[in-house]
Protein backbone atom coordinates (compact mmCIF):
# COMPACT_ATOMS: atom_id res chain seq x y z
CA UNK A 1 0.00 0.00 0.00
CA UNK A 2 1.46 3.23 -0.89
CA UNK A 3 1.01 6.09 1.47
CA UNK A 4 0.04 8.95 0.77
CA UNK A 5 2.45 12.20 0.76
CA UNK A 6 -0.35 14.24 1.84
CA UNK A 7 -1.53 12.39 4.82
CA UNK A 8 2.05 12.27 6.24
CA UNK A 9 2.75 15.75 6.11
CA UNK A 10 -0.46 16.72 8.16
CA UNK A 11 0.42 14.03 10.61
CA UNK A 12 3.60 16.24 11.18
CA UNK A 13 1.53 19.34 11.00
CA UNK A 14 -0.44 17.74 13.78
CA UNK A 15 2.54 16.61 16.23
CA UNK A 16 4.05 20.23 15.98
CA UNK A 17 1.00 21.97 16.20
CA UNK A 18 0.47 19.97 19.85
CA UNK A 19 3.94 20.40 20.07
CA UNK A 20 3.78 23.82 20.64
CA UNK A 21 0.19 23.99 22.40
CA UNK A 22 1.89 22.18 25.01
CA UNK A 23 4.98 24.58 25.36
CA UNK A 24 2.15 27.18 25.21
CA UNK A 25 0.40 25.65 28.35
CA UNK A 26 4.14 25.26 29.91
CA UNK A 27 4.89 28.79 29.29
CA UNK A 28 1.09 29.86 31.24
CA UNK A 29 2.12 28.26 34.03
CA UNK A 30 5.45 29.46 34.52
CA UNK A 31 4.79 32.84 33.39
CA UNK A 32 1.95 32.68 36.47
CA UNK A 33 4.64 31.93 38.70
CA UNK A 34 6.52 35.11 37.37
CA UNK A 35 3.02 36.74 37.69
CA UNK A 36 2.43 36.21 41.17
CA UNK A 37 5.73 37.02 42.75
CA UNK A 38 5.60 40.42 40.69
CA UNK A 39 2.17 40.93 42.68
CA UNK A 40 3.65 39.75 45.94
CA UNK A 41 6.35 42.58 45.46
CA UNK A 42 2.98 44.95 44.19
CA UNK A 43 5.11 45.61 40.45
CA UNK A 44 3.23 47.42 37.89
CA UNK A 45 4.77 46.01 34.65
CA UNK A 46 3.03 47.18 31.78
CA UNK A 47 2.59 44.03 29.96
CA UNK A 48 0.73 45.67 26.68
CA UNK A 49 3.83 44.53 25.02
CA UNK A 50 4.20 41.13 26.52
CA UNK A 51 7.12 41.62 29.14
CA UNK A 52 7.29 39.68 32.15
CA UNK A 53 9.77 40.44 35.06
CA UNK A 54 12.21 37.90 35.73
CA UNK A 55 13.85 37.35 39.31
CA UNK A 56 17.31 37.24 38.61
CA UNK A 57 18.70 37.60 42.36
CA UNK A 58 16.32 37.01 44.90
CA UNK A 59 16.88 39.65 48.14
CA UNK A 60 14.78 40.09 51.26
CA UNK A 61 14.05 43.66 50.29
CA UNK A 62 10.93 44.30 47.82
CA UNK A 63 12.84 46.91 46.38
CA UNK A 64 14.03 45.94 42.95
CA UNK A 65 17.07 47.23 40.85
CA UNK A 66 15.96 46.35 36.61
CA UNK A 67 18.81 44.91 34.54
CA UNK A 68 19.00 45.66 30.88
CA UNK A 69 21.54 44.52 28.23
CA UNK A 70 22.66 46.30 25.60
CA UNK A 71 24.14 43.60 23.67
CA UNK A 72 25.92 43.28 20.33
CA UNK A 73 25.14 45.33 17.15
CA UNK A 74 22.97 48.56 17.82
CA UNK A 75 20.57 48.58 15.22
CA UNK A 76 16.55 49.07 14.49
CA UNK A 77 16.23 45.91 12.30
CA UNK A 78 14.27 43.00 13.45
CA UNK A 79 15.87 40.88 16.34
CA UNK A 80 15.20 38.35 18.37
CA UNK A 81 12.63 39.25 20.48
CA UNK A 82 9.67 37.96 19.13
CA UNK A 83 8.76 41.16 16.87
CA UNK A 84 10.38 43.95 18.85
CA UNK A 85 13.65 45.51 17.61
CA UNK A 86 16.48 45.88 20.09
CA UNK A 87 15.81 49.86 20.34
CA UNK A 88 11.84 48.99 21.27
CA UNK A 89 13.12 45.83 23.44
CA UNK A 90 15.17 48.62 25.18
CA UNK A 91 12.62 51.28 25.64
CA UNK A 92 9.99 48.67 27.15
CA UNK A 93 12.30 47.69 29.67
CA UNK A 94 12.81 51.49 30.75
CA UNK A 95 9.16 51.61 30.43
CA UNK A 96 8.26 48.68 32.86
CA UNK A 97 10.95 49.68 35.13
CA UNK A 98 9.66 53.38 35.46
CA UNK A 99 5.92 52.22 36.15
CA UNK A 100 7.17 49.68 38.95
CA UNK A 101 7.20 51.59 41.89
CA UNK A 102 10.23 49.12 44.07
CA UNK A 103 12.77 49.69 40.79
CA UNK A 104 14.39 52.06 42.63
CA UNK A 105 17.65 51.81 39.53
CA UNK A 106 18.38 50.36 36.30
CA UNK A 107 21.93 48.57 35.69
CA UNK A 108 22.80 49.00 31.98
CA UNK A 109 24.87 46.10 31.35
CA UNK A 110 26.49 47.31 27.74
CA UNK A 111 28.87 44.79 24.97
CA UNK A 112 28.46 46.56 21.86
CA UNK A 113 30.91 47.92 19.07
CA UNK A 114 28.45 50.60 18.68
CA UNK A 115 26.20 50.32 15.27
CA UNK A 116 23.19 52.28 13.80
CA UNK A 117 23.57 56.17 14.33
CA UNK A 118 19.41 56.57 14.66
CA UNK A 119 19.33 53.35 16.54
CA UNK A 120 22.36 54.20 19.26
CA UNK A 121 20.51 58.22 19.14
CA UNK A 122 16.74 56.17 20.09
CA UNK A 123 18.39 54.20 22.71
CA UNK A 124 20.18 57.67 23.92
CA UNK A 125 17.23 59.53 23.80
CA UNK A 126 15.07 56.77 26.14
CA UNK A 127 17.48 56.65 28.36
CA UNK A 128 17.56 59.99 29.11
CA UNK A 129 13.83 60.37 29.06
CA UNK A 130 13.86 57.12 32.11
CA UNK A 131 16.09 59.15 34.12
CA UNK A 132 14.40 62.81 33.39
CA UNK A 133 10.70 61.27 34.45
CA UNK A 134 11.88 58.85 37.24
CA UNK A 135 14.28 60.60 38.71
CA UNK A 136 15.62 56.69 39.32
CA UNK A 137 19.19 56.06 38.64
CA UNK A 138 20.92 54.37 35.47
CA UNK A 139 24.74 52.70 35.76
CA UNK A 140 26.22 51.21 33.36
CA UNK A 141 28.36 48.23 33.80
CA UNK A 142 30.79 48.00 30.47
CA UNK A 143 31.92 44.37 29.55
CA UNK A 144 34.81 43.54 27.28
CA UNK A 145 33.57 46.01 24.37
CA UNK A 146 31.82 49.18 24.88
CA UNK A 147 32.77 51.67 21.81
CA UNK A 148 31.35 54.09 19.39
CA UNK A 149 27.76 53.55 19.58
CA UNK A 150 28.21 51.60 22.80
CA UNK A 151 29.62 54.27 24.40
CA UNK A 152 27.09 56.87 23.09
CA UNK A 153 24.24 55.00 25.12
CA UNK A 154 26.55 54.90 28.46
CA UNK A 155 26.79 58.72 28.01
CA UNK A 156 23.70 59.61 29.34
CA UNK A 157 23.94 57.47 32.20
CA UNK A 158 24.42 58.85 36.16
CA UNK A 159 27.26 56.69 36.77
CA UNK A 160 29.35 54.59 34.38
CA UNK A 161 31.69 51.35 35.64
CA UNK A 162 34.17 49.62 33.10
CA UNK A 163 36.71 47.11 33.59
CA UNK A 164 40.14 47.97 33.01
CA UNK A 165 40.57 46.11 30.05
CA UNK A 166 37.40 46.94 28.74
CA UNK A 167 37.78 48.98 24.67
CA UNK A 168 35.42 52.02 24.77
CA UNK A 169 35.53 55.24 23.68
CA UNK A 170 36.12 55.23 19.72
CA UNK A 171 34.07 58.44 19.87
CA UNK A 172 33.89 58.86 15.78
CA UNK A 173 31.41 58.11 12.70
CA UNK A 174 32.02 56.01 10.10
CA UNK A 175 30.52 55.76 6.61
CA UNK A 176 31.79 52.97 4.03
CA UNK A 177 31.24 53.37 0.20
CA UNK A 178 32.52 50.17 -2.06
CA UNK A 179 33.80 50.79 -5.86
CA UNK A 180 33.44 47.99 -7.87
CA UNK A 181 33.88 50.09 -11.33
CA UNK A 182 37.15 48.66 -12.80
CA UNK A 183 36.10 45.00 -11.95
CA UNK A 184 33.08 46.10 -14.23
CA UNK A 185 35.12 47.04 -16.90
CA UNK A 186 37.48 43.77 -16.65
CA UNK A 187 34.59 41.76 -17.31
CA UNK A 188 32.81 44.46 -20.07
CA UNK A 189 29.96 45.69 -18.55
CA UNK A 190 28.89 49.40 -18.70
CA UNK A 191 26.68 51.25 -16.97
CA UNK A 192 24.19 53.50 -17.82
CA UNK A 193 22.29 55.35 -15.60
CA UNK A 194 19.63 57.84 -15.70
CA UNK A 195 19.18 60.49 -12.83
CA UNK A 196 16.79 63.77 -11.78
CA UNK A 197 19.76 65.55 -10.45
CA UNK A 198 23.49 65.98 -10.49
CA UNK A 199 23.88 64.20 -7.15
CA UNK A 200 21.53 61.71 -7.36
CA UNK A 201 23.99 58.71 -7.98
CA UNK A 202 26.69 59.76 -4.79
CA UNK A 203 28.97 56.88 -3.46
CA UNK A 204 27.38 54.76 -6.54
CA UNK A 205 29.91 51.76 -6.96
CA UNK A 206 29.16 52.03 -10.51
CA UNK A 207 31.51 55.19 -11.16
CA UNK A 208 34.80 56.17 -12.58
CA UNK A 209 37.10 56.21 -9.84
CA UNK A 210 39.73 57.80 -11.67
CA UNK A 211 38.65 61.80 -11.36
CA UNK A 212 41.13 62.33 -13.96
CA UNK A 213 39.49 60.91 -16.59
CA UNK A 214 36.38 63.26 -16.02
CA UNK A 215 35.41 66.32 -17.53
CA UNK A 216 35.77 69.53 -15.21
CA UNK A 217 32.19 69.77 -14.65
CA UNK A 218 32.09 66.28 -13.11
CA UNK A 219 35.93 66.72 -11.66
CA UNK A 220 33.61 69.74 -10.13
CA UNK A 221 30.35 68.16 -8.93
CA UNK A 222 32.92 65.44 -7.56
CA UNK A 223 34.44 67.85 -4.99
CA UNK A 224 31.23 68.95 -4.23
CA UNK A 225 29.77 65.80 -3.48
CA UNK A 226 33.38 65.06 -0.95
CA UNK A 227 31.97 68.59 0.69
CA UNK A 228 28.90 67.70 1.14
CA UNK A 229 29.27 63.98 2.31
CA UNK A 230 31.90 65.28 4.60
CA UNK A 231 29.90 67.66 5.99
CA UNK A 232 26.98 64.92 7.12
CA UNK A 233 30.07 63.03 8.96
CA UNK A 234 31.14 66.31 10.36
CA UNK A 235 27.49 67.46 11.76
CA UNK A 236 27.21 63.80 13.14
CA UNK A 237 30.16 63.63 14.63
CA UNK A 238 29.56 67.12 16.44
CA UNK A 239 26.30 65.37 17.92
CA UNK A 240 27.81 62.69 19.30
CA UNK A 241 30.33 65.05 21.43
CA UNK A 242 27.69 67.29 22.53
CA UNK A 243 26.08 63.75 24.13
CA UNK A 244 29.47 63.14 25.70
CA UNK A 245 29.78 66.68 27.05
CA UNK A 246 26.52 67.28 28.06
CA UNK A 247 25.93 63.30 29.71
CA UNK A 248 29.15 63.39 31.70
CA UNK A 249 28.60 66.74 32.41
CA UNK A 250 25.41 65.92 33.92
CA UNK A 251 26.25 63.17 36.00
CA UNK A 252 29.39 65.17 37.36
CA UNK A 253 26.52 67.99 38.37
CA UNK A 254 24.31 64.79 40.24
CA UNK A 255 27.09 63.18 41.70
CA UNK A 256 28.41 65.98 43.27
CA UNK A 257 31.93 65.39 42.54
CA UNK A 258 32.21 61.49 43.82
CA UNK A 259 32.14 60.51 40.01
CA UNK A 260 34.45 61.66 37.44
CA UNK A 261 34.41 64.75 35.26
CA UNK A 262 35.87 65.19 31.65
CA UNK A 263 39.45 66.72 32.01
CA UNK A 264 39.94 70.14 29.57
CA UNK A 265 41.54 68.09 26.70
CA UNK A 266 39.01 65.50 26.31
CA UNK A 267 37.82 66.07 22.43
CA UNK A 268 41.72 65.18 21.63
CA UNK A 269 40.73 61.79 22.81
CA UNK A 270 37.44 61.80 20.80
CA UNK A 271 39.21 61.38 17.37
CA UNK A 272 38.07 57.71 17.07
CA UNK A 273 40.81 55.83 19.12
CA UNK A 274 40.07 53.38 21.77
CA UNK A 275 40.53 53.75 24.93
CA UNK A 276 41.27 51.13 27.59
CA UNK A 277 38.72 51.48 30.66
CA UNK A 278 41.52 52.43 32.66
CA UNK A 279 42.46 55.16 30.70
CA UNK A 280 39.36 56.21 29.98
CA UNK A 281 38.76 56.93 34.10
CA UNK A 282 42.01 58.75 33.84
CA UNK A 283 40.24 61.06 30.90
CA UNK A 284 36.70 61.01 32.89
CA UNK A 285 35.01 59.17 30.50
CA UNK A 286 34.05 56.56 32.82
CA UNK A 287 33.55 56.93 36.85
CA UNK A 288 34.56 53.77 38.29
CA UNK A 289 36.60 50.23 38.07
CA UNK A 290 34.89 47.34 38.53
CA UNK A 291 32.54 44.39 37.09
CA UNK A 292 28.75 43.99 37.38
CA UNK A 293 28.47 43.24 40.76
CA UNK A 294 30.60 46.72 41.45
CA UNK A 295 27.68 48.31 39.37
CA UNK A 296 25.04 47.09 41.64
CA UNK A 297 26.61 48.16 44.30
CA UNK A 298 27.42 51.52 42.77
CA UNK A 299 23.32 51.44 41.92
CA UNK A 300 22.55 50.82 45.55
CA UNK A 301 24.43 53.52 46.48
CA UNK A 302 22.58 56.16 44.04
CA UNK A 303 19.22 55.03 44.66
CA UNK A 304 20.30 55.23 48.30
CA UNK A 305 18.91 51.63 49.56
CA UNK A 306 20.74 48.89 51.27
CA UNK A 307 19.62 45.67 49.73
CA UNK A 308 17.58 44.97 46.23
CA UNK A 309 16.58 42.04 43.76
CA UNK A 310 17.91 41.88 40.90
CA UNK A 311 15.31 41.82 38.13
CA UNK A 312 15.21 41.44 34.65
CA UNK A 313 12.77 41.50 31.59
CA UNK A 314 11.44 39.06 28.92
CA UNK A 315 8.98 39.07 25.60
CA UNK A 316 6.14 36.15 27.05
CA UNK A 317 6.06 33.24 25.43
CA UNK A 318 3.05 31.86 24.73
CA UNK A 319 1.94 30.29 21.77
CA UNK A 320 1.12 33.29 19.17
CA UNK A 321 4.76 34.16 19.87
CA UNK A 322 6.20 30.97 19.03
CA UNK A 323 3.32 30.80 15.72
CA UNK A 324 4.57 34.24 14.44
CA UNK A 325 8.02 33.69 15.39
CA UNK A 326 7.92 30.62 13.39
CA UNK A 327 5.82 31.37 10.26
CA UNK A 328 6.01 35.05 10.34
CA UNK A 329 7.80 37.00 7.88
CA UNK A 330 10.53 38.80 10.15
CA UNK A 331 13.25 41.16 8.90
CA UNK A 332 16.87 40.46 8.46
CA UNK A 333 18.98 42.63 10.32
CA UNK A 334 21.38 44.55 7.79
CA UNK A 335 24.17 44.12 10.21
CA UNK A 336 25.81 40.80 11.28
CA UNK A 337 29.28 40.26 13.45
CA UNK A 338 31.75 37.67 13.78
CA UNK A 339 33.96 38.48 16.67
CA UNK A 340 35.65 35.17 15.44
CA UNK A 341 36.16 35.81 12.16
CA UNK A 342 36.26 39.46 10.84
CA UNK A 343 34.89 42.86 11.59
CA UNK A 344 30.95 43.47 10.93
CA UNK A 345 29.70 44.33 7.43
CA UNK A 346 28.73 47.75 7.15
CA UNK A 347 25.69 48.97 4.96
CA UNK A 348 26.95 50.92 2.04
CA UNK A 349 25.14 55.03 2.48
CA UNK A 350 25.05 54.37 5.91
CA UNK A 351 26.29 56.31 8.99
CA UNK A 352 27.53 54.31 11.86
CA UNK A 353 28.77 55.06 15.25
CA UNK A 354 30.63 51.84 15.47
CA UNK A 355 34.40 50.51 16.05
CA UNK A 356 34.98 49.00 12.53
CA UNK A 357 37.42 46.45 14.05
CA UNK A 358 35.95 44.12 16.67
CA UNK A 359 39.13 41.48 16.19
CA UNK A 360 41.63 41.33 19.32
CA UNK A 361 43.38 38.82 19.87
Amino acid sequence: MVRSKGGALWKILTFVFLGLLCLSILSRSLGGYTRVVAARSHAQIDRSRGLEETILEQAKSDNKIAVISVDGIITGGMGDHSGMNMVDFVAEQLKAARTDSDVKAVVLKVNSPGGEVLASDEINNAIRKFEDESRKPVVVSMGALAASGGYYVSAPCRWIVANELTLTGSIGVIMDSWNYRELMDKVGIRPHVFKSGRFKDMLSGEREPDTNKLSSVEQKDRQEEDRMVQSLINETYNKFKSVVQNGRGQAAEANNGQGRSLVKNWTDYADGRVLSGKHALELGFVDELGDFDVAVKRAKTLARISDASLVGYHVVFDFQSVVSHLFGKTETPALKIDLGMGAPALEAGRLYYILPTTVLH
